[in-house]
C-alpha cells in the first residue's frame, strides 16, 4: 500500500493536481490563523511547547487513523497527503514561465521567473544557478516528502510539509501572523535543518549512484559527519559533482534541464529501491 500511495500521489500531482485546494500552504495557514484565536497560542509561543505544536496535526490524524484502523482509509488518507504534501503548481507555473520566456530568448523575464522561485522558497544563497535551484526544489518537495512518508506515515508527511512551509516567504500579513503565533524564540529552522539532515545525505548517495560516482562520493564524504552545514548546500554541491555542467551552460536551459533530469533520475532510483523493498517484506 506505501508504494502504491506514493505511485498514485506522483502520477495524479503531474496530471490534476492544479487548485489551492490541493497546496500544503492553504491548510497551514488554516491552522496558524486557528491557534492565535485559541489557546494553543499558548503552546507555540513557548520555547519547548513549539515543538509539540509542530507535532500536534500529524499525531492527531494519526491517532485518528490508527483508532479507526481501516486499511482502506488508511491507503486514502495516506494518497490524499502526499498529493497535498508534494502539491507545488505555483512553482510549476512559474518554471513554466521561466521556459516560455528563455525559448523567446527573453532572459530577463527568465531571471524574474526564477528570482520569485528563489525569494519564496527562502533559498540561503543567490550564488546557485538556476539548475541547483530547481534541484533544491524538487528534494524539498519531492525526496524529503517521500522520506518522511516511507519513515512515520501521514505523521511524518504533516510535520515536515508545516515545517517546510512555515519556513519559506510569506506575504506581510501572513508574516505578521506567523511572529505573532510562534513569537521570537521560533524553532522552526532548527527543526527543519535536522529534519532534512539525513534525507540531505541519503538522497545525496543517490545522486552518486545515478551520477559520476567518484566525484559525487567524494563530496558527499566530506558532509557526512557534518551537523553545521546547510542541507541546501550540501544537496545541490553532491549533485552539481555527480553531473557537472559546463561553465558557459550556467543559467541556461541546459543548466536547469541536466539538474532536474538528475533529480527524476534519483527519485526513480529510490522508487525502484523501494519497490524492492516492498516486494521483499521490509516494507509494509
Amino acid at each position: 500500500m506505501t508504494l502504491i500511495s506514493m505511485l498514485l500521489a506522483l502520477i495524479i500531482e503531474r496530471l490534476a493536481v492544479r487548485s489551492d485546494a490541493w497546496q500544503a500552504s492553504r491548510y497551514c495557514r488554516s491552522y496558524v490563523r486557528f491557534t492565535a484565536g485559541s489557546k494553543l497560542s499558548v503552546l507555540s509561543a513557548h520555547s519547548l511547547g513549539q515543538y509539540l505544536w509542530l507535532a500536534l496535526p500529524g499525531a492527531v490524524v494519526a491517532l485518528l487513523l490508527c483508532w479507526v484502523d481501516s486499511h482502506l482509509l488508511t491507503f486514502l488518507v495516506n494518497t490524499l497527503l502526499l498529493l497535498v504534501g508534494i502539491g507545488c503548481w505555483h512553482y510549476r507555473q512559474l518554471y513554466k514561465q521561466y521556459l516560455n520566456a528563455m525559448d523567446r530568448g527573453d532572459e530577463e523575464a527568465g531571471f524574474i521567473a526564477m528570482q520569485q522561485i528563489r525569494t519564496q522558497l527562502g533559498s540561503a544563497s543567490e550564488q546557485y544557478s538556476y539548475g541547483q535551484l530547481l534541484l533544491w526544489l524538487n528534494f524539498r518537495y519531492y525526496a524529503a516528502v517521500v522520506f518522511w512518508f516511507l519513515l512515520l506515515g501521514a505523521f511524518g508527511v504533516i510535520t515536515y510539509v508545516l515545517v517546510r512551509h512555515l519556513q519559506e516567504a510569506v506575504d506581510e500579513k501572513d508574516a505578521a501572523d506567523y511572529a505573532a503565533v510562534l513569537g521570537s524564540d521560533s524553532k522552526v529552522d532548527c527543526v527543519a535543518h535536522w529534519a532534512l539532515w539525513f534525507p540531505a545525505r541519503l538522497f545525496g548517495l543517490g545522486f552518486a549512484l545515478v551520477g559520476h560516482f567518484s566525484r559525487a562520493s567524494n563530496a558527499l564524504l566530506s558532509y557526512f559527519l557534518d551537523f553545521t552545514a546547510s542541507n541546501e548546500q550540501v544537496v545541490i554541491e553532491v549533485a552539481t559533482a555527480a553531473e557537472q555542467i559546463p561553465a558557459e551552460s550556467i543559467n541556461t536551459l541546459d543548466d536547469t534541464s541536466y539538474m532536474v533530469q538528475l533529480a527524476k533520475r534519483n527519485m526513480l532510483f529510490f522508487l525502484a529501491f523501494t519497490a524492492i523493498l516492498t516486494l521483499s517484506g521490509w516494507l509494509g
